[in-house]
């Protein structure tokens, strides 16, 4: 079988735009997929992660199949090549194509070793720019040229000014660019009232396939299948789009940053799963809550806030991942070398704001920014945990995580990594935090206003403790040095209290056992 254009599509490329695609003849082309069981392991995905790219894979290929195209699938059970390079290089030789088309890959180690694939086997790799984001790898490393800091805030107010996006003329709509000050709020001693539900996708006879499979054979991975109802085609993304647009939206700015007890969703748009496989385009979503507010649909604020995370965040953390790699994944800056503790798996530990947010992740797949951020990232970060680790258990246990978005925003935002690269100081902060956004801490046994002492909260006595070892850094720092000035208050005897106290935390943690 002699083939014009292979067509490789990958895992999070399910694109029926895509630019892989034009010129495609389905008389002499052939679109490649496959499922191989590395990618699910290179990290130790969880199953809801495992189960999203699968189904949503599947489902893709029928629907190339009904345009009468031919698609080439490797279905996890009917092969045995353990990996993409192999599973390629097996096929090559029988199809035999002129060119190997496909846009980038989102991760750099297949963005390398796929087209030494192709070469090896006598073909042609020709890649294609991946039309799905705003900015392309190139434009961003332009902006960036001659940038002693990337600063996300710098580039979201030069690409809504480049693209139109909240612009009247060459100001800002509302006369402010950012509205963050006005989406910090927390709900209070009565807790979210009537928060609409997202919606939901039951599985049909496809999915269900793909859940029975994961369930088999990923039996020792943590997650529960019995509750996945994520978007999985283009039409279902575009109906969790409109559902978020007409019921969580307008409340989302005034409370994106708030958590509370048993409920993962809360406003938020639960629609980067379906982005990041390129099911739904970002000029869609952000097409969609800009329109909201002109019909006076939802607020200035919580527009804002959600498009910021869309075309500023997201691409910017694009754009950085791109230009610094390879060498970004290995940046360790803090020299933190704690392994990650044994209970970021499992979610047993007596701290509740980490019970919450670990058991609604390893279940569902999904936690919030905050939750991300603020409460296992914050505790990895003044642990001292190694960032490699916890960019590992980033890429495995959420739905959305490709690597091009999930390392930037681990080792760059949420572990300091890059030493300020990405953002100007750490995200470190006490219980007291966690207690203002949540109520995770009523009733947990621990006490966010003390350091030390057996019911002191270990967010308090690891944010104490990761001032005291990193004072010299951050003492004069221009953006830090107002927050470590608070260790002027602590005496001598105080402040070896707080380190004695955060040895035997992470001693205990160090160990395999649950926290």
């Amino acid at each position: 079988m002699a083939v014009r254009n292979l067509i490789v599509v990958l895992g999070d490329q399910l694109d029926v735009d895509s630019a892989a695609f034009e010129g495609f003849d389905p008389a002499h082309d052939v679109v490649w997929m496959a499922e191989v069981a590395h990618e699910a392991s290179h990290v130790w995905s969880t199953q809801p992660r495992i189960a999203l790219f699968l189904a949503a894979m599947r489902h893709f290929r029928d629907a190339l199949r009904v345009r009468g195209w031919t698609v080439q699938y490797r279905a996890l059970d009917r092969h045995a090549h353990a990996t993409l390079e192999d599973a390629l290089a097996h096929d090559l030789p029988e199809l035999r194509p002129e060119k190997v088309i496909a846009v980038r890959p989102g991760e750099w180690r297949l963005a390398q070793s796929l087209p030494k694939v192709v070469n090896a086997a006598g073909s042609r790799w020709v890649e294609r720019p991946d039309l799905h984001f705003y900015c392309a790898p190139g434009e961003f490393a332009d902006w960036a040229r001659g940038r002693r800091e990337l600063r996300m805030e710098h580039f979201y107010r030069w690409i809504r000014r480049r693209e139109g996006v909240l612009m009247d003329g060459e100001q800002p709509v509302a006369g402010r660019w950012n509205f963050d000050a006005d989406n910090r709020g927390h709900f209070g001693k009565d807790g979210p009232q009537e928060v609409p539900l997202p919606a939901a996708f039951p599985p049909d006879a496809l999915t269900r396939e793909v859940i029975a499979l994961v369930q088999d054979r990923f039996a020792d991975r943590p997650g529960d299948l019995t509750r996945f109802d994520w978007a999985l085609t283009p039409a279902q993304a575009r109906a969790a789009l409109e559902d978020f647009i007409a019921l969580r939206l307008p409340s989302f700015g005034r409370y994106q940053d708030a958590m509370w007890t048993d409920q993962p969703w809360l406003y938020h748009a639960l629609l980067s799963a379906a982005m990041n496989l390129k099911l739904l385009s970002p000029r869609m979503v952000v097409s969609a809550a800009v329109q909201a507010w002109r019909e006076g649909r939802a607020p200035i604020e919580a527009v804002e806030g959600f498009v910021r995370q869309v075309i500023g965040w997201r691409e910017f953390v694009r754009g950085v991942y791109w230009l610094r790699m390879p060498g970004f994944a290995a940046d360790n800056v803090l020299q933190a070398r704690q392994p990650l503790p044994a209970f970021y798996w499992d979610g047993r530990t007596h701290m509740a704001c980490l019970r919450q947010a670990l058991g609604q992740t390893l279940q569902l797949g999904y936690a919030h920014h905050i939750q991300r951020l603020m409460v296992t990232g914050s505790f990895a970060l003044m642990l001292g945990v190694e960032p490699a680790q916890v960019h590992a258990w980033y890429l495995a246990v959420y739905v959305d995580a490709v690597e091009w978005v999930e390392l930037p925003n681990t080792l760059g935002m949420s572990q300091f990594a890059d030493g300020g690269v990405m953002v100007s100081k750490p995200y470190a902060a006490s219980g007291r935090y966690i207690q203002r956004m949540s109520n995770y801490c009523a009733g947990c046994r621990y006490d966010p206003g003390e350091a030390v002492g057996e019911t002191a909260c270990p967010f308090t006595t690891l944010y104490w403790d990761f001032l005291l070892r990193h004072e010299a850094r951050f003492a004069r720092h221009p953006r830090a040095a107002l927050q470590w000035r608070s260790l002027e208050r602590l005496d001598d005897t105080r402040r070896a209290a707080i380190t004695a106290r955060a040895q035997q935390l992470r001693a205990r943690l160090a160990v395999p056992a649950a926290g």
